[in-house]
């Protein structure tokens, strides 16, 4: 499998937030501030490179019929680990992130990833699917703070920027401006992707990025069955 392709697919052509569109929630959450995106997409860039290597190192002992119970199990020992070192050394940051960073447990894009790619691939590929996943996650998250805390509240990072302070528009740093900035990332993503002349978007399963997997399941259920 070629290395390159799979740190870079999460950047933009499968990136989990603007393609996939999953982990919804803690990018309209956290991306109202760029400390917060940052930090928000670090730590679950840390939990999904960790969790990627342990669940393929481990994918021919767990059994198939409770892999999903022990990839949990596996995320939210991660994820226990982060928030007591952020708990430790970063106990601002660990409060700003509050019940979020715990949810990183049952974010949809680090299951989705150990069940599409790390139970089927080696430890180091594994890694670096996490590692690119994590990146196209942190950067969706990063440019929705940025767009949102810069226009709806004139500061960046915290540092207000004089010159922007009569002209913002508070309904962005509102959950109805984090829908519409979602959206129009979204919107932008599809057109770099598909070009000026996009065909017709397929809804089936040759139009999903996963479909190859979600085939071999279906096969080897049928054969089970």
């Amino acid at each position: 499998m070629n290395k390159i392709k799979v740190l870079t697919n999460g950047i933009l052509k499968e990136n989990p937030v603007l393609v996939l569109v999953l982990g919804t929630c803690p990018t309209l959450a956290m991306s109202v501030s760029v400390i917060n995106a940052i930090a928000m997409g670090l730590a679950a860039t840390a939990v999904l490179i960790c969790s990627n290597a342990v669940i393929s190192l481990l994918r021919k002992v767990i059994p198939d019929t409770v892999r999903i119970p022990c990839y949990i199990v596996v995320i939210a020992g991660f994820v226990t680990l982060v928030q007591m070192l952020m708990e430790a050394y970063l106990p601002d940051l660990y409060e700003m992130l509050g019940v979020y960073l715990a949810l990183i447990v049952v974010n949809c894009i680090i299951l989705g990833r150990a069940e599409m790619f790390a139970n089927k691939h080696g430890v180091f590929e594994s890694a670096l699917d996490g590692l690119g996943m994590g990146f196209g996650f942190t950067l969706a998250l990063l440019m929705m703070a940025v767009i949102r805390e810069v226009l709806g509240n004139a500061s960046f990072a915290g540092m207000k920027i004089g010159f922007l302070e009569n002209y913002k528009i508070p309904i962005l740093t509102a959950p109805p401006g984090g829908f519409l900035v979602f959206g129009c990332l979204i919107a932008l993503v599809s057109h770099l992707t598909n070009g000026r002349n996009p065909k017709r978007k397929s809804f089936d399963c040759e139009g999903c990025p996963s479909a190859s997997f979600c085939r071999k399941d279906c096969e080897k259920n049928n054969e089970i069955a």
